[in-house]
């Protein structure tokens, strides 16, 4: 798909996430015990034949550069193109402070877009959960003639997205409600688009001129307002967006639900991810597990249920742990007890701590702690 370039919104963060993004961006979360978060808008890229991807940072990127690497679990390690980490190199002032908005972000990068070869670019956010079948967007784009396609949701479930596309009798968009759900009119804006290339950078140069920052609040808004085309399509799968430590913990619990997790995970469109090849979880005599996911390089002699456990972790024996998310190599020792607990990497718990948070207010343990 030489005509699509891929673009993945990284940069942004929302504090709500407060100690799970103290050193990682919401794009690197992990997530469903061995995936990140970004590697769903990057497979659903892949999957359609974007190869040539690039993806928007700004701070805090270390823990998304170790999981990417050259691109190599996407097939996206190419000679030329291939996936490529922006952070804000084109222009100095964006070095300081926060992008106050996507289009700035977009601006930032302002000299590799003019340099891409391709008709359309595919904008995604990289903290949203959702397996997008991207043939029929970029088909459907293709024979609308619109410049603007976006790509929406009629799904009541997706939490988090606060724009709503009201659309005409053709189903096109002919006003967009920035902060606003309207359940009985329109559809809500995944903020996923696919744009032609020249009307990009048309936009890119009208926000740069009059010093406009956001992009659906200044430049959509004004696009439709003076008459800008803009086609839709709904995709009606399930779709998450992680901005904060309860639509985190939830969108976890919800891979818990087999029907949910395989239509987040069908086998048509396989979600890949940094490969770790390890060995097989143990459970030991004795030991519990109900309505959990547990990864590969597993010790489980304790009991567990429903929970979502990572790589490399050691429940000991007599430890009981329920409705938690364990990371990558966390020790549980013998006689703990732990509810409701979003456990980071490398934590320890000594033998017989007890830790209990609530399905609205899940307590988090900050990487590499001790308890």
């Amino acid at each position: 798909m030489k005509d699509f370039h891929g673009l993945i919104f990284a940069y942004y963060t929302d504090a709500r996430l407060r100690e799970l993004v103290s050193m990682r961006t919401a794009a690197s979360l992990p997530f469903c015990g061995r995936y990140r978060v970004i590697d769903f808008s990057l497979s659903a890229m892949r999957n359609a034949g974007i190869v040539d991807v690039g993806v928007i940072m700004q701070r805090d990127y270390q823990s998304l550069l170790d999981h990417l690497g050259g691109g190599k679990a996407w097939d996206m390690a190419r000679r030329t193109g291939g996936l490529r980490m922006l952070p804000p190199f084109g222009l100095p002032e964006y070095h300081r402070g926060n992008y106050a908005g996507t289009m700035e972000a977009l601006i930032a990068v302002s000299s590799y877009i003019k340099d891409v070869n391709a008709k359309y670019f595919v904008l995604m956010l990289g903290d949203m959960c959702a397996n997008i079948d991207l043939t029929e967007p970029m088909e459907q784009h293709r024979k609308s003639g619109s410049p603007i396609t976006a790509i929406c949701t009629d799904r009541a479930d997706a939490e988090g997205f606060r724009m709503t596309y009201l659309t005409d009798e053709h189903g096109k968009a002919k006003q967009i409600l920035v902060d606003s759900v309207h359940e009985d009119q329109g559809v809500l804006s995944l903020e996923a688009y696919i744009i032609n290339k020249e009307t990009l950078l048309e936009l890119m140069e009208t926000s740069r001129k009059q010093s406009l920052h956001r992009f659906h609040k200044d430049t959509l808004d004004n696009w439709l307002k003076e008459g800008g085309k803009m086609d839709i399509y709904v995709h009606h799968g399930y779709t998450a967006l992680i901005r904060s430590v309860d639509s985190y913990y939830k969108a976890n619990m919800d891979m818990l639900n087999n029907d949910i997790r395989h239509e987040l995970f069908p086998a048509e469109r396989p979600v890949f991810t940094k490969a770790r090849e390890e060995v097989s979880t143990y459970y030991g005599v004795g030991s519990y597990s109900r309505n959990s996911l547990v990864a590969d390089n597993c010790i489980i002699d304790g009991s567990i249920e429903n929970c979502i456990v990572f790589s490399g972790a050691r429940i000991a024996a007599g430890a009981k742990l329920k409705n938690c998310i364990v990371m990558n190599d966390c020790i549980v020792e013998a006689g703990c007890s732990l509810d409701h607990c979003i456990i980071d990497k490398d934590c320890s718990f000594s033998a017989g701590t007890v830790l209990n948070g609530n399905e609205h207010l899940p307590l988090i343990v900050p990487k590499g702690s001790n308890i």
